[in-house]
């Protein structure tokens, strides 16, 4: 970063506050603050029921919190809509798969560009503008590593190839922020290492957020770490300080990594 960059970045792109949410009288998240800066590659850890996914969709408009305010690029997003808060440049993935099976790997790049694009609820189908859509959704085909494949069906698609279309149609938003939840889940060694390679790749000005149960993924794309339990933060720090706390090691480590969360 130059020194005339750095007023511009001097500010998270991504801060939360105090952030909680309740489910009846469960506590799924408490009182989270986290900071994250533009371009940080941030891992969020912890074991099953820990409250990670819980804080994604917070974080991505899909739950409101029950407390607690949310900044995106400074501005208070916290009562924002998902889809606005995807054309801010917000983009995500989820642990089970939405994809449109029945479809084309191109048609799904199409409709998850087509989707952040203002007025694409109007019925009638402009030639020029339909071609650079397609013409968007190929690239990312070719930027996710399934150039040639852009007229399979999805279903057809090996797991592997299903979660490397999703990390397309997430960068479909051109985000600026991209959360990823458990995108290595299900995947054989050989994909798991294909994955790591797409997001060791990904454009550098693209802030990345995600969870992931597979420490050699996690610890290998991460800068810095976000560990929780119970719902709250209990420990920050680089993968290497990571691997060499007890706390961790006791909660999650030395229980295994293949839980949910």
């Amino acid at each position: 970063m130059t020194e005339a960059a750095a007023p511009e970045h001097a500010a998270p792109i991504l801060r939360l506050r105090g952030i909680g949410r309740r489910f009846g009288g469960l506590h799924a998240v408490r009182d989270v603050d986290l900071d994250v800066a533009h371009g940080e590659r941030r891992a969020i850890l912890g074991p099953n029921g820990a409250g990670k996914t819980t804080l994604f969709n917070v974080i991505s408009g899909d739950f409101p919190p029950s407390s607690g305010t949310i900044e995106f690029h400074g501005e208070e997003i916290t009562t924002l809509a998902p889809a606005a808060r995807a054309r801010l440049g917000m983009g995500r993935t989820y642990q089970k798969s939405r994809l449109f099976l029945g479809l084309s790997v191109e048609d799904n790049l199409y409709l998850a560009v087509l989707g952040v694009q203002k007025g694409h609820l109007r019925p009638i189908r402009l030639r020029r503008r339909d071609g650079e859509l397609r013409d968007r959704a190929r690239d990312l085909a070719r930027t996710v590593g399934l150039e040639g494949r852009e007229k399979t069906l999805v279903g057809s698609l090996s797991h592997g190839e299903q979660r490397q279309l999703e990390v397309g149609m997430a960068r479909a938003v051109n985000p600026t922020l991209m959360m990823l939840d458990e995108p290595a889940s299900g995947l054989s060694r050989g994909e798991r290492v294909a994955l790591t390679d797409l997001l060791l790749q990904l454009d550098p000005s693209i802030t990345l957020i995600l969870i992931e149960h597979d420490m050699d993924v996690a610890l290998r794309v991460a800068e810095r770490v976000t560990m929780m339990h119970d719902g709250r933060v209990i420990v920050e720090g680089t993968p290497d300080e990571i691997r060499a706390n007890q706390t961790v090691h006791d909660l999650y480590l030395g229980r295994g990594n293949r839980n949910d969360g």
